[in-house]
This record gives C-alpha cells, sequence and structure tokens, in this order.
C-alpha cells in the first residue's frame, strides 16, 4: 500500500494570523482617528473676528450662563453640558420707515404725539452696537443673540417711548421747525439711560425725511412760516430803506460840506488878492512922487518945445521939495520889507518837495518887485 505525503500548514497559518493583525490595528486606529475628529469636532468651536462668545452651562450646579465673555479665537468646550452663543460686536444698522422700498414691506414708521397733541410720524434710523462685555447679562435678560430681532422688538419699542416722553414737553411748530435736531439730541440721551444698561450702545439715531403731519396741521404750520418769512422780508426792506437814506443824508452832507469848504477857499482867494493888490496900489501909490513924474515924463519927453508957450518951460521946471515925507517913506519900507518875505517863503514852499506856489506868493512877488525903483517906474502903468 503507497503512502500518502503529509502536508504541514504551520508556516501559512501563520501568515494568516499576522495578516489579521495587520488589518485589526488598521481598523483601530481608522476608528480612533474618526472618533478624535469627531470629538474635535463637536468639542471645539471658533469665535470670528468683530464677535464675542459667552459659555452657557446646561447641567450641575453651576449652570446658566458664564459672567465672563469668550473672545475672538478658538474654544474647547463639552458639548453635552456646555454651549456657546456667540453675539456680533459690529455696528447693526436698522430703519423702521413707512416706505416699502426700505426696510421690510410694512409700514414701520414711529408715531410720537406733541405737547398739543398732534400726531407726528416719522421715519428713524439706528446705528448701534452692543458692549462686548455686557453680553452674558443681554443673553441671560433675553435669551435671544439675534440682535436684529432685539432691535425690532425691544429697542423700537424704547425708541417710541422716548420720542413720546420728550415730545409730549414740545409744541408741534418746534418739532416740525427748528426744534428737530433737539428733539433728537434728547430723545437719543433718554434713549441711551433706557438701553445702555442692557448693553445697547447708540452710535446714531436719525429722523429719515420729513415728518407726517395732519394736512390741516401742516397747513396751518406752513402758512405760519410763511408769514413769518414775509415778516423778515419786510424787516429786511425797512433796514435797507433806512440805510440807504443814510447814506443819502451822508452824501449830502459831504457834498454840501465840499460846497461850504470850496465856497471858504475861493473867497480866501479873492481876499488874498484883493489885499495884495491894495497892498500893491499902496505902494505904488506911496512910491509915485512928483519928482518921479517929471523924470518919467522927460524920459518920454523928445526934446522939441512948443510953439507957442507963454508960462514956465513945460519939463524943464523940477520941484525938488515934492519927496516923500518921512512917515509915508517908514511906511513904505515896511510894506516893501513885508513883500519880500513874503516872496521868500513862497519861493521856499515852491522849491519843497511837492510844494506849489500859493495865490499869495505871486501877488507877493509882485509886490517885492514893485519895491525896486523900476518896478516903481512901471507901476504907474497898472494905477487908475
Amino acid at each position: 500500500m503507497a503512502k500518502i505525503p503529509s502536508i504541514k500548514f504551520g508556516s501559512s497559518s501563520s501568515g494568516a494570523g499576522a495578516g489579521a493583525s495587520a488589518v485589526r490595528r488598521v481598523a483601530l486606529g481608522l476608528a480612533l482617528l474618526v472618533a478624535t475628529l469627531f470629538v474635535a469636532c463637536t468639542t471645539v468651536t471658533r469665535i470670528d473676528a468683530a464677535h464675542v462668545g459667552i459659555r452657557v452651562k446646561l447641567a450641575g450646579s453651576n449652570r446658566g450662563v458664564d459672567d465672563i465673555p469668550v473672545v475672538t479665537g478658538w474654544v474647547f468646550y463639552n458639548p453635552l453640558t456646555e454651549q456657546i452663543v456667540q453675539f456680533p460686536t459690529s455696528v447693526q444698522n436698522v430703519v423702521w420707515t413707512s416706505s416699502t422700498y426700505e426696510g421690510r414691506s410694512v409700514d414701520e414708521s414711529i408715531t410720537f404725539s406733541s405737547s398739543e397733541g398732534v400726531n407726528v410720524g416719522a421715519d428713524i434710523g439706528m446705528s448701534f452696537h452692543i458692549e462686548p462685555k455686557m453680553a452674558p447679562h443681554l443673553y441671560l435678560r433675553f435669551r435671544e443673540n439675534d440682535l436684529m430681532r432685539l432691535a425690532d422688538r425691544y429697542v423700537r419699542n424704547a425708541v417710541r417711548e422716548a420720542f413720546n416722553s420728550v415730545a409730549s414737553t414740545m409744541p408741534v411748530q418746534e418739532i416740525y421747525g427748528a426744534g428737530k435736531t433737539k428733539l433728537i439730541q434728547d430723545v437719543t440721551k433718554e434713549l441711551g439711560l433706557v438701553i445702555e444698561k442692557d448693553g445697547f450702545i447708540i452710535d446714531q439715531l436719525t429722523i429719515n425725511g420729513a415728518l407726517k403731519l395732519p394736512e390741516n396741521v401742516a397747513a396751518a404750520i406752513n402758512q405760519a412760516m410763511e408769514a413769518t418769512q414775509k415778516s423778515i422780508q419786510a424787516e429786511n426792506r425797512v433796514r435797507q430803506v433806512r440805510a440807504e437814506a443814510e447814506q443819502a443824508i451822508a452824501t449830502a452832507r459831504g457834498a454840501a460840506e465840499s460846497a461850504r469848504e470850496r465856497a471858504r477857499g475861493e473867497a480866501d482867494a479873492l481876499l488874498i488878492r484883493a489885499r495884495a493888490e491894495a497892498k500893491a496900489n499902496t505902494i505904488i501909490r506911496l512910491s509915485t512922487t512928483p519928482a518921479v513924474l517929471q523924470y518919467r515924463a522927460l524920459e518920454r519927453w523928445n526934446g522939441r518945445l512948443p510953439a507957442m508957450n507963454q508960462g514956465p518951460l513945460p519939463m524943464l521946471t523940477f520941484d525938488m521939495k515934492s519927496a516923500l515925507d518921512k512917515d509915508a517913506e517908514q511906511k513904505l519900507a515896511a510894506l516893501l520889507e513885508e513883500t519880500e518875505e513874503a516872496g521868500e517863503a513862497g519861493a521856499r514852499d515852491a522849491a519843497s518837495p511837492g510844494g506849489a506856489a500859493g495865490g499869495a506868493a505871486p501877488a507877493g512877488n509882485g509886490g517885492a518887485q514893485g519895491g525896486k525903483p523900476g518896478a516903481a517906474e512901471r507901476a504907474p502903468a497898472k494905477a487908475p
């Protein structure tokens, strides 16, 4: 009987066991990796920029909102017992308007009453942000981290109440006119006292567009404003007429003063000229003696004697006693000296920069020249 060869399986079974062990290790590693990724994804979150996070504990003796906000960055937490809630800290803008092209498609404008009880409608715009340190208090009070929903509810009611409180102390004409700026300032101040304690910080509060009033009230206010404008225009015209009248009076006074000064100057010139002529005539009269007249007659005589003459020969009889008396001579000398001084003063004035010879200088110069013998001889030609 033939022998059947034995077959050994030891080496083959050993290789299969090693392969199964490697597979198990790979599977375990993959499971651990998946578990690690799952834990990482569920226990780590990221606080984005311009946001602040708060840690809410859902279980345990310390459950509730953590008082210390979480800053920007990666945060580890236990999803089974904790929750991370984020709040935006950037500026938020909200508009409550009646326009269908801005905000919602419904009328969200705010209505408030004046001191007379007139209802005034206004489109209100508001920019605000939250104080990061107040985020835990804000969430603890409202259990809401959507700031726009908080603005449309809590903040809008506070804005309406602030407008009613301030506007009730102001007349409608003041609200509609120059008092609008004061209204906004007072409302912003009063609103800040209410919502800032909850972490809301007002950046800007505005009234968009014109205020909405009842037609009869708006017409009455417009008429009053028109009357005020006409009154102001009338006052301005009165001021203008008064100013023009004062200007005309000033012009007339200036013209009258100028005419008086011109007349005074002309009179002074005539007086100076008359005095100069009188002085010249006096000099001529005092310097013209019978001897001078005889001398001039001899100068003009052609040497012929009259054909018939029964008395003394003319031109040849000299009156040597016809000289000036002492008083006339002293007076003449004084006049000549005064005229020479006036002439020298006029010459100095004419020689000075910008100077001009006055009306008296030529007369003085003429008087000074009249004091010379030649002038005295020519003076009778001017005498009457």
